[in-house]
């Protein structure tokens, strides 16, 4: 168990100068990576946990769930967590051995299934390797090579310079849909790899996207940002797909992480003289403005006027917003900024932090109470840690190798 208080509430300055702060940061990365580590069974990949950490029976095993643990476990090692190397290799092992296509090459998005391909998985692959490299793992280097000729032959589309969402099993294209949110793993994938390899080719391409969603998209449409494209790349607002990654609308939780994204790759870029910077923090104060609910926490969805579509409050957008704001005050110490950060931790320790048991609970209902209307048990580790781990990092680039134990 961890101390509830994210910091102290009548101090001056910034929490994130704070040593009382940054402990607590560092006790609840600790929490989280001593319960999520039951993820690993007796077997191959990994299970999901219910809320008190035992696994949950016949869940499905997708690429984002192992190629977030080994990422997230990477971070742990960088943080001298006991048993982040296991985690690591063991997700390595499962990756190549149930996710990879030996004939067709890519990989599946569920070990088992139909054998869809999808980039958003393929981008949780490119992270997982970059990440697993940083930490010194040196096999994930063929990983990588491996994962970026994929992304690069197969989904990379030159003329928008995006990447495409979907195929078969054997590469071929079923449907002309066209996503924001493989991009924007993409680009976080992409920033990754250039912060394990140097190689200039993964921040070009992380800077195409950002010129699309963040320089003309966000713009163009009151600094919101449409998730769903037609295959000319075209906003398609008629779209409703899948209600956890496909939802109708907009969804300000990846307005956070796209201008978190953004600021990360102008700082990756030596810090040009551009709009970036303006922008991202307008992406992120207009999600602020949309998505804050009267009686706290993040709403899910919005119309593209803003308007609320759905209510449902999920732990996932507070933490991205915790790392937005915490980027946005390295940058440059904004009080404003620091009200948000305090507000938000303060909201995500009293809500969804499970202070008895480790691990955050992924919802809670209209009386601040857990619930779950999309999740089984505790789905996920990598947004919370993040969290909690990138504002201990010094600057906002290279994060996981500013951790230290």
């Amino acid at each position: 168990m961890t101390d509830r208080t994210p910091g102290p509430l009548d101090a001056e300055g910034f929490w994130l100068d704070q040593a009382d702060h940054r402990r607590w940061l560092r006790a609840q990365a600790e929490a989280q990576l001593a319960f999520f580590i039951a993820s690993r069974g007796a077997g191959p990949g990994f299970d999901t946990l219910d809320p008190r950490g035992h696994p949950l029976p016949d869940q499905p095993r997708e690429l984002h769930t192992v190629t977030r643990l080994v990422h997230s476990y990477a971070l742990g090692e960088r943080i001298g967590f006991p048993g982040s190397a296991a985690m690591v290799e063991h997700g390595l092992d499962y990756i190549a051995s149930h996710h990879r296509d030996p004939t067709h090459g890519g990989y599946v998005w569920t070990v088992g299934g139909d054998g869809l391909k999808l980039a958003y998985g393929h981008a949780f692959v490119l992270l997982a390797a970059a990440s697993a490299l940083i930490a010194g793992h040196e096999r994930a280097r063929p990983l990588l090579d491996d994962i970026w000729q994929v992304l690069a032959g197969r989904y990379w589309e030159k003329g928008p310079g995006l990447f495409a969402d979907e195929f078969t099993l054997d590469w071929r294209a079923f449907s002309t849909y066209r996503g924001m949110n493989a991009n924007m793993h993409a680009v976080e994938a992409l920033l990754a790899a250039h912060e394990a390899t140097g190689e200039g080719v993964f921040l070009d391409r992380a800077d195409s996207i950002l010129a699309f969603f963040v320089d003309r998209i966000a713009p163009e449409n009151d600094w919101r940002l449409p998730e769903h494209y037609t295959a000319d790349w075209q906003i398609d607002r008629g779209y409703a797909g899948d209600p956890m990654f496909r939802p109708a609308g907009t969804t300000p939780g990846h307005s956070f992480e796209l201008g978190r994204l953004a600021l990360q790759h102008w700082d990756l870029s030596g810090r040009p003289a551009t709009d970036r910077p303006s922008a991202a923090r307008r992406l992120i104060a207009q999600a602020l403005e949309d998505a804050w609910l009267p009686e706290g926490g993040l709403a899910y969805t919005h119309d593209f006027d803003g308007t609320v579509a759905r209510h449902n409050r999920f732990w996932w957008p507070v933490t991205e917003a915790i790392g937005a704001l915490a980027t946005l005050i390295e940058l440059d110490r904004d009080p404003a900024d620091e009200i948000w950060y305090r507000r938000l931790w303060t909201f995500a320790s009293d809500h969804f932090i499970d202070h008895d048991r480790g691990g955050w609970f992924p919802e809670i209902d209209r009386h601040g109470q857990p619930t779950s209307t999309i999740f089984a048990g505790k789905p996920d580790l990598y947004h919370a840690l993040q969290a909690c781990l990138f504002p201990l990092a010094p600057g906002i680039s290279h994060a996981a190798r500013g951790l230290t134990p």
